[in-house]
């Protein structure tokens, strides 16, 4: 249940505070006070689409906060004790929009993601909106509504979830097949590459070695000649650095019996001409190796090349092509067992499709028991808020399997989907002697309105939501049908919390409590506030819902007689 909602810098929300209690709470208000403002704010703490054009206009950020109270042993409890949180603290949602920065969602202080918040959300509250309707327009919609109405959501779950098993292995069966279709010129075509990439006894790192090696033989005359003149400079020349050397530390030798001082000065030349005497030997060594060898670069050329085929057809390095050599065995290995996986996947297949027919058909008839029961209690529902004719169906019907279906996807000659065979169509007929047309036949807001409450009243039987918001919902209606639909509500509030916003005093006047929202200039600024209203207050404001603005007393006699006549 919803105890309290913060909202903050959005859209024409300075800051606003409200506490909810159960039963009904009303919010009315004069049009564009910023009552859709409050749902839209809702809806994005229940993981909605985010952007910053909701920032209110001068800020940086929007912040939207909602407290719930959450019963222990509920569906919600038992996923948000899964991630981690504790529900006997409530759930707080806390959700920050910002135009420069990321979105940032929190629950209970933590950070989390949008996916976590769906999840906990998903069955936290149910939202009817302005344009709720059209959501009941989609068959698949309905086909839910039957399925939650009848307790048949595991069912249709455990359909779900056979219909996902069978899907990735129709694709493997499909491969499998395809490569026994090609599976010699496949084979042939494996066995080329194998031995193309063994001949050539690939080694890790060796295109490095081999292209440093390229770049000494090509330059082998010029090294030859930095060397050997470096030689020449540190010790075989007239004038070489190490003799030198060797001349000053003697100097510094003779010169240290003077000055002690000198001495560690002559041991540090010393040290300088022995390392340069190793430079100048490794110089030697190097000098010995160098290759002017005209054919060796050839080869050296020609195994590059070679390497250099190998990696663009394989991969682009030699690890690529070492991976690619490992893969063609597995391949291989593969092929030899082909048929028996082409036989153990059929069979699983097989098997998967017997739990799939017997599943579906299962579903299939309880839906059309529920459809009946359900159709029934329409009838009623509607008969109870001013449409006592109406006559209410629905129709079941399924898709004929095409050339093209998959036979592990068809149950006799009936194309299965994730949620079964069941194709749905609401059909109504509001008036007598009209036919049964599909519920998007219906012109007539109020009539859709009604069908809409009629709905959610006898799923809410069974919902485990217990906060049911309707945003102006019933529009379209008035009079005598507004206060059966407020009597609908009240009847409601007593098992679910429900928060309905409306322009009807009929409504209106059957809340537990009641909150008027409304706009105010402030230094050049117009900001939404919201109000929990007194008993006095609260005539106004249905005296206002009555008349306008301009308040009588005839009007606040009738709200004062409306307000007593509640039941």
């Amino acid at each position: 249940m919803l105890r309290e909602l913060s909202i903050r810098n959005f859209a024409i929300i300075d800051d606003l505070q409200i506490t909810f209690s159960e039963g009904l709470a009303i919010l009315s208000g004069e049009t564009g006070a910023g009552k859709s403002i409050i749902i839209n704010a809702v809806n994005l703490l229940f993981g909605s689409r985010a952007t910053a054009k909701l920032i209110r206009t001068g800020y940086e950020t929007a912040e939207l906060e909602a407290l719930f109270q959450i019963k222990k042993q509920s569906p919600i409890a038992k996923i948000m004790n899964g991630k981690g949180y504790n529900p006997e603290e409530g759930l707080l949602i806390r959700r920050i929009i910002s135009r420069k920065d990321r979105h940032r969602i929190y629950i209970n202080g933590r950070l989390t993601t949008i996916g976590i918040l769906n999840l906990i959300t998903e069955n936290l509250a149910s939202i009817s909106g302005q344009h709720a309707h059209q959501g009941l327009l989609k068959e698949e919609q309905q086909l839910a509504i039957i399925d939650q109405f009848g307790g048949l959501t595991a069912a249709r779950e455990n359909v779900t979830g056979c219909f996902h098993e069978i899907v990735p292995l129709i694709r493997q069966l499909n491969d499998l097949k395809h490569k026994r279709d090609r599976q010699s010129e496949h084979i042939q075509l494996l066995e080329f590459q194998q031995k193309e990439i063994r001949q050539a006894s690939v080694t890790l790192g060796e295109d490095t070695t081999l292209e440093q090696e390229r770049a000494r033989l090509k330059n082998s005359e010029a090294l030859f000649q930095a060397v050997q003149g470096g030689i020449e400079m540190l010790y075989d020349s007239q004038g070489a650095v190490i003799d030198g050397l060797l001349t000053v530390k003697k100097d510094l030798d003779e010169a240290s019996t003077l000055d002690p001082l000198l001495a560690p000065k002559a041991e540090r030349i010393a040290e300088a001409a022995f390392h340069l005497e190793d430079v100048a030997d490794e110089l030697r060594s190097y000098l010995k190796n160098i290759q002017m060898d005209e054919s060796r670069l050839d080869t050296v050329e020609e195994r590059l090349d070679t390497l250099v085929k190998l990696k663009r057809k394989y991969g682009g390095s030699l690890e690529a092509v070492i991976f690619r050599m490992e893969s063609i065995g597995h391949e291989l290995s593969e092929m030899e067992n082909l048929s028996e996986n082409i036989v153990a996947t059929e069979n699983k297949l097989f098997e998967l499709h017997g739990k799939l027919t017997q599943l579906t058909h299962k579903l299939s008839r309880d839906r059309k028991k529920t459809a009946k029961t359900l159709a029934q209690k329409v009838e009623k529902e509607l008969t109870s808020l001013k449409m006592p004719h109406t006559k209410f169906k629905i129709s079941f019907r399924t898709i004929p399997a095409d050339e093209d279906g998959d036979p592990y996807l068809t149950i006799k000659e009936q194309t299965v989907f994730e949620t079964g065979i069941d194709q749905v169509t609401f059909l109504i007929a509001p008036n007598v002697g009209e036919p049964l047309k599909p519920l998007s036949s219906i012109v007539s807001g109020g009539e859709r309105s009604r069908v809409v409450l009629a709905l959610k009243a006898i799923v809410a039987e069974t919902e485990a939501v217990e906060t049911i918001v309707f945003d102006v919902v019933v529009a379209g209606i008035g009079g005598s049908v507004a206060v059966v639909v407020g009597k609908k509500l009240s009847s409601l509030a007593r098992h679910h919390q429900i928060i309905c916003i409306t322009h009807l005093p009929q409504i209106a006047k059957f809340g537990n409590h009641h909150f008027r929202i409304s706009k105010r200039v402030s230094d050049g600024r117009t900001s939404t506030t919201i109000k929990r209203l007194s008993e006095t207050e609260r005539v106004k404001e249905i005296a206002r819902m009555l008349g306008g603005e301009k308040i009588t007393r005839a009007t606040l006699n009738h709200a004062h007689e409306m307000l007593g006549k509640r039941n």
